[in-house]
Formats: structure tokens, sequence, C-alpha cells
């Protein structure tokens, strides 16, 4: 279909709110829109002419240049975030998309990038980055507000409490939490994972052991109980606590005393207990690797925790608070993922919960030399996701199919409205009507 007359192709690119500049094979810019004039506070009168790398001095000007990668490959980038040096000398985050720009007869004749001005979501997310945390547990979803708000009465009793969650949801985090907000934040807190030891050991690491207790016991040893006097004791993977310590918790939990592995006399504690489990501690006990008595002690309070594929909302606050964690760790200054990045994350179901999303971040840091991570610095098994999760690239295609494009992206911004989108653009609504048809009959 060919393009209507009365809408210049200059008046669409100027109508568009991110900014959009193209080059030729030369690098020289040949076009720079208004808005790329605002963003950049370049005139465009002084872009137009120049090479693109004086204009922009990007942190992709020392090689990777998105556009030069574009016309070399015949290829498109999509969403890529990066910095620029405005005309000022300040330095703004963007997000960029490019591709090859091709005359009628499919010559490459240059390049073409828009780009938008991701200030105000960099304000809004450190802005964020404290308004949604509680202690150091990162979140606002529903299922995460809701245990805030019962937390700190939780906290303030002496109640036995159940944690329960899939592997990698943060039970540790909630059950150090927990304490800090409990009478006995000033008392130690202290950690056992019930599934990492073997019987024997666990037991004496719970209880400790007197001299003599067995061959190499030469003197006594305190116990974590002893350790937490004052203070809290979190078992991890109580679910996988065997049967005979099983009996020795219960009585503990029923009156705060305890025999150390030899010992003949029983031994008080003043310990608040927290517990955690990913089980499911109901049938273990239909099933009879649980005591039925001990899980009702246990079960006095119960929060469960929600995994992170119901968190979904919370996961660019957890991105940007763990990639705050390693840089002051390792010293760096990773400025958070890019957009096509946080679209695969968004998309992956993340089995592993929370664990498995510091564990890629951490994996992806190393790999990133600096500014953002991209989707290339993510582990291989996510770099399947990106197909997947990246949409539509408004720069690809034909002048015509873009031009479409830009009068549908204009509805969808009016909410629908027609009428506005055409006074958005600057054209007739019989212009507007035959762009939408040619988007959807492909012509």
């Amino acid at each position: 279909m060919p393009f209507p007359a009365d809408l210049p192709l200059e008046d669409v690119f100027s109508s568009i709110a991110d900014g959009l500049f193209t080059v030729d094979n030369e690098w020289n810019v040949t076009y720079f829109n208004e808005a790329a004039q605002r963003i950049t506070g370049i005139p465009v009168d002084e872009a137009v002419g120049r090479k693109c790398w004086d204009v922009f001095r990007s942190s992709l000007c020392d090689g990777n240049c998105a556009v030069g990668n574009c016309i070399e490959k015949d290829g498109r980038i999509v969403n890529k975030s990066i910095f620029i040096v405005r005309s000022d000398g300040t330095t703004l985050p963007i997000s960029i998309s490019a591709s090859t720009l091709k005359d009628k007869d499919g010559n490459v004749v240059g390049g073409v990038e828009t780009f938008r001005d991701l200030t105000d979501i960099h304000a809004m997310r450190q802005q964020a980055k404290d308004i949604y945390r509680f202690e150091n547990i990162v979140g606002r979803s529903a299922g995460l507000e809701k245990i805030f708000r019962i937390l700190p009465r939780i906290s303030d009793s002496e109640a036995t409490t159940l944690l329960l969650g899939e592997s990698g949801t943060g039970k540790e985090l909630f059950a150090r939490a927990i304490h800090n907000l409990s009478p006995r934040r000033d008392g130690p807190f202290v950690a056992v994972n019930c599934g990492a030891l073997p019987d024997t050991l666990l037991e004496s690491e719970l209880f400790g052991y007197k001299k003599g207790a067995f061959t190499d016991a030469r003197s006594d040893k305190p116990g974590r109980f002893q350790m937490a006097d004052g203070g809290t004791v979190f078992l991890d993977e109580i679910g996988d606590m065997p049967g005979n310590l099983q009996v020795k918790l219960l009585r503990f939990l029923q009156d705060k005393m305890y025999e150390p592995l030899g010992g003949v006399e029983a031994v008080h504690a003043d310990v608040r207990v927290v517990a955690a489990t990913n089980k499911d501690l109901e049938q273990a006990v239909a099933d009879g690797s649980f005591r039925q008595d001990l899980f009702y002690r246990l079960n006095v309070v119960t929060l469960t925790l929600p995994p992170l594929s119901q968190r979904q909302e919370d996961l660019p606050l957890l991105i940007n608070h763990f990639l705050e964690e390693f840089n002051a760790i390792q010293g760096k200054s990773i400025q958070g993922v890019s957009e096509d990045t946080l679209h695969v994350l968004m998309h992956h179901d993340f089995p592993g919960n929370v664990r498995e999303l510091e564990n890629i971040l951490e994996y992806a840091f190393i790999l990133c030399p600096g500014d953002f991570i991209q989707v290339e610095h993510l582990p291989e098994y996510l770099q399947s996701d990106l197909a997947r999760a990246s949409g539509p690239d408004p720069l690809r295609g034909s002048m015509d199919e873009i031009k479409s494009r830009a009068a549908h992206h204009a509805v969808e911004r009016n909410n629908g409205k027609k009428m506005a989108a055409c006074r958005d653009l600057g054209i007739t609504k019989d212009t507007l009507r035959r762009l939408l048809a040619a988007l959807e009959t492909g012509e």
C-alpha cells in the first residue's frame, strides 16, 4: 500500500515521544527528531551532519556501537540500556532500539535508532528501594504485605513459630526479622540446618555434650540451645529431624529443659524457637515420619511464605537490592539491568525462588563490565527465554510499516481514542484509518 501523501515522514517522527535519529553508512547523522533534541540538549541543526559518536558520546561508542552492529550484521537491537552524555556534561540513562535502514530496493543505506529517557524510572526505583523494605526483606506484593502487617505482633510474642515455603523463599530472613523485632533482639540469633548434619552430630550440635560422652569428648561443649540463651534458635529444615531428636525437641518446647549428650542432669535454656521447612509436615505426620505432638507444638503460629512466581511485582525491587549488595561487596558500579534483561527475568518462573534470582544476578554481575546487565550476561539456560520475552521491534521492516506502527502506538497511547491519536500525529482520520488497515493486512 503506498504511503499517504498527506503524512510527511518528518511529521510522524516529530510526533514520537522517544528520541529518533538516522545515520548513513558513513555514520553521519541524517535525521534528528525533536524528542532527540530535548533528551540530549543538542539542537537539530547541530546534530545533523555530525558523526553520531560526536553527538551522543555513549557508553557504546568505544567499539560496540548499536547502530554499527545492526548495519554490519543487518540485525536489530531492542531495549538495550546504556548511558549517554548530554550537551551540558551530565550523564543520562537511556534505553535504545536500533535497526538497519534500507531503500526500496532493499539496500542498506544506514541505520535508525530510537531512545528513551530512563531518568524518571531510575529515580522511582531509588525511591522505592527504601519504601518497600521491611527489615532486610524486599517486596511490595500482596502476599508479603499481609505478612509484614502481622509480623511485628508475632515477633512481640514468645510463641513458637513455623515458617513454611519452598526452598529459596528466604525463610531465614523472616526468622531473623522475627528475632530483630522481638524483645529478644539484644540476645543471640543461632541458626541450625537440621538436614545438613548426620543424626549423632546434630544431637551434639543442638544440645551439646559432656566430657567423656564419646571417645573424642575431652571437654564439655555447649550446644546451640545453650549458646542461644536469652535469644532465638532457628531450626531450618525441621522436617528432616530424626525421630529420636524430635522427642528431645518436644521436651524442650514443653518446659525449656534438655539433657546434653552424656549428661545426667537437665539444663534450662531461655530460648524461643522458630522452625522452618519446605516439606508438608501434615503429610509427614500421616506417613509416621514426623511426630504429631511435635507438629502441634511447632504449629502455634504458622507463616506461609509465597514463592517468587507469585511475587512478580517484587522482581525489580529484588534485582536492585541484590545489585546494590554486589556493588558494595565487589566495588563495582553496575547501574541495573537492561529492559530486555528485565523482560527475560519477568518471564522466568524461578523454581529456585529468590535464591535462584540472587545466583543469576551474581553470575551476570561477574560478566558485566559496567553500566547495565545485558541478556548476554545471563546464564545460558535463560538465553532461550529472550525470544519468548521480546516483543515486536518498532523499527523493523519498511518505512511504510514503521509509519503504520507509529499510528498504532499513537492510538494505544491515547487509550483507543482515534481523534486524539490524529491530533497527536497531525493527520486526518482517513489517513489514520488507512495506516491501521495497512498494519492489519500487512500490506
